[in-house]
């Protein structure tokens, strides 16, 4: 059984697809970061401050209860154990996809193009050999022939 593992795991889709989730997962975690570290923060700042990670629609107050201008973070909402629905971090999510969506797209448009680029030229076939040329001209003096009589 152990040998049957070694085999499987040691194949190479294995492996390939192991490389792949783990550089995915590292290009997530880029993505994330650029998202919530700069990409946001220009977006907020260009709406006017707007803080896209702390918006959020208070459902049930937590204890302690708020103070009257509400919690001041999702972090001391969700500390105070309040119920929120948190549409700023789905809003950073959903950035988050459409960035490493069209980043793939562009991957697998590229591998296309290249996979069309190299199948639309085929290699030149070989010159003929000697035997093949005398063979030509042969057929071509017999076909001569044939057509006086």
């Amino acid at each position: 059984m152990l040998k049957e593992f070694k085999q499987f795991a040691m194949r190479g889709n294995v492996v390939d697809m192991a490389v792949g989730i783990v550089i995915g997962a590292a290009f997530g975690a880029i993505v994330t970061s650029f998202v919530n570290d700069i990409l946001m923060p220009v977006i907020g700042l260009a709406l006017g401050g707007t803080d896209f990670s702390n918006m959020f629609v208070l459902l049930r107050a937590g204890t302690p209860a708020p103070p009257p201008e509400g919690y001041a973070s999702l972090g001391a909402a969700k500390g105070a154990g309040a119920v929120v629905f948190a549409y700023g971090v789905l809003i950073n999510t959903m950035i988050n996809f459409l960035i490493v969506a069209f980043a793939l797209f562009m991957v697998i448009k590229a591998m296309n193009a290249a996979k069309r680029e190299q199948a639309a030229a085929p290699p030149a076939p070989p010159p003929p050999s000697n035997e093949e040329r005398l063979l030509t001209d042969i057929r071509d003096i017999l076909a001569g022939r044939s057509q006086k009589v």
